[in-house]
């Protein structure tokens, strides 16, 4: 992923502004928001963890299990990062009865064949946020990921004790968008008298992009994750390396 006239990193022969990070060559706009952050709010499938594969092998089984043709994993990589409802419907083919059923399917997959599978993490990523949660700086989980397997995922990676709040869908998916994830997250965070003032989303999909603009929240687009360039819109900055996303964020 490249970035674009659209986003506020741009190439500059000078030194960045003070105050501004200077990473790689690339400055952050002057008008963008920047740390120092008083929450950083973190995705994770693709951002922390690179889970796709255990996501697909899920949704392939239980795809063969409601008698559904197995689309071909490039396809099947469109599930990882919205709600997995909206997968089962767009990519799919599935109405409403049926989703509900394949997600009792998959979710069962999930509960019986552990958080391993889930807990592989992008290079770098685990030693971030363990020397952010060491720098004192409020971290939260904000995924549409279950919950209950981001807690499992982040127990299994020893990293539960950084987040002050790790906020994902419910059993139900009654919460499941981005959006009303980040929702429930401020709930959490405000009741935990963490500072608000100045937040910043770190993601990989249009959905992560999205869900912070309706909470008026900057997001940074990692490009290792599994967007596209066109789901960049909206990101105050993207990185292509941890080293470049730690610059931005202390």
């Amino acid at each position: 992923m490249t970035s674009s006239p659209e986003t506020p990193f741009s190439r500059e022969d000078t030194a960045a502004p003070a105050g501004l990070p200077d990473v790689d060559g690339y400055t952050v706009a002057i008008a963008a928001p920047h740390k120092p952050w008083s929450c950083i709010l973190f995705d994770l499938d693709g951002t922390i963890t690179d889970s796709a594969p255990g996501i697909i092998g899920r949704l392939s089984r239980t795809l063969i299990a409601m008698g559904y043709p197995v689309p071909a994993p490039a396809e099947l990589v469109q599930f990882v990062g919205p709600p997995i409802l909206e997968g089962f419907e767009l990519v799919a083919g599935m109405d409403e009865e049926e989703a509900q059923k394949a997600l009792l399917v998959y979710r069962g997959l999930a509960a019986s064949e552990g958080p391993q599978d889930d807990a592989v993490t992008f290079p770098g990523m685990v030693g971030l946020v363990k020397f952010l949660h060491k720098a004192g700086i409020p971290l939260a989980i904000t995924t549409s990921k279950s919950e209950v397997q981001a807690h499992r995922i982040l127990n299994h990676l020893e990293l539960e004790h950084a987040f002050v709040v790790i906020t994902g869908a419910s059993e139900d998916e009654s919460r499941s968008s981005k959006a009303d994830v980040i929702d429930e997250a401020l709930v959490r965070l405000r009741e935990k008298n963490i500072d608000l003032s100045n937040l910043v989303l770190v993601g990989d999909r249009v959905h992560d992009m999205e869900g912070a603009a309706e909470h008026g929240i900057p997001p940074i687009m990692v490009e290792w994750g599994y967007g596209s360039p066109a789901e960049a819109a909206g990101a105050i900055a993207i990185v292509h390396s941890v080293d470049q996303l730690r610059a931005l964020l202390i």
